[in-house]
């Protein structure tokens, strides 16, 4: 008899390498499909993509960018998901004013660098503030990192700012999941902050909060022990 199925959907310019080390445990309870978003440059193309693949029911996790396309997989076929996590990621669509022209300023500056310097300089660049300060150090997981980078080009770069640049506003969505959810963030993670997840698990009814601790954005990766321990636990809720 097959496992139910849990798809696992990285993030900006992120594939199956921030998955991989939670694969063992999860694995045992679930079949594990990690999504690859292509060369879409549109959140809710990302998530008709993994609905056109998935089975009829399914668990959802969402690292980063992936949390926003696991939103759109629920605004569009809320029914199919059996359980939804949401890691490290966001739900507001881009500030207006200053705050959004900030964003998209920073967002532009690293495309520019990575088709002037290479997408692994970039890479280098966009790690310093995406993993605790204490594992900037930790030489095999920063370059695990790089070589996640580097496996993408600067046009797919291009394409996924662009999706997250126009990402709609999940407000209402967040309002009503109905399927088992968690929200987990690293306590570090200084792009998605804690306080950014304590407002989307406020948004959710019955949604449970797991705090990562010691752990920046990268948190699978960075944590995965106590990342698949809050996964396994969500999993084993009642849909």
């Amino acid at each position: 008899m097959s496992l139910p199925t849990l798809l696992l959907l990285p993030g900006l310019m992120c594939d199956h390498t921030v998955w991989h080390p939670l694969l063992p445990s999860l694995s045992a309870r679930r079949t594990c499909v990690v999504v690859d978003h292509g060369d879409s440059d549109d959140l809710q193309d990302m998530a008709l993509r993994v609905l056109a693949t998935a089975p009829e029911r399914f668990a959802l996790a969402g690292h980063s960018m992936g949390g926003r396309v696991a939103l759109e997989v629920c605004r569009l076929a809320p029914s199919r998901v059996s359980h939804l996590a949401l890691l490290d990621t966001g739900y507001l669509p881009l500030a207006s004013g200053e705050a959004g022209q900030e964003e998209v300023r920073k967002r532009q500056a690293l495309l520019v660098k990575a088709r002037e310097q290479g997408v692994r300089a970039m890479a280098r660049e966009w790690v310093q503030g995406m993993v605790h300060p204490g594992r900037l150090s930790d030489g095999p997981l920063i370059e695990a990192i790089l070589d996640m980078f580097e496996r993408k080009s600067a046009d797919i770069f291009e394409r996924q700012l662009r999706a997250l640049v126009r990402r709609p506003d999940a407000t209402q969505v967040l309002e009503h999941l109905a399927m088992p959810t968690l929200v987990q963030c690293g306590r570090q993670d200084s792009w998605a902050n804690v306080a950014q997840h304590q407002a989307l698990h406020a948004q959710v009814p019955g949604a449970v909060l797991d705090i990562i601790e010691d752990a920046g954005h990268m948190a699978p990766m960075e944590r995965p022990e106590a990342v698949s321990a809050s996964l396994l636990r969500w999993l084993e809720m009642a849909p």
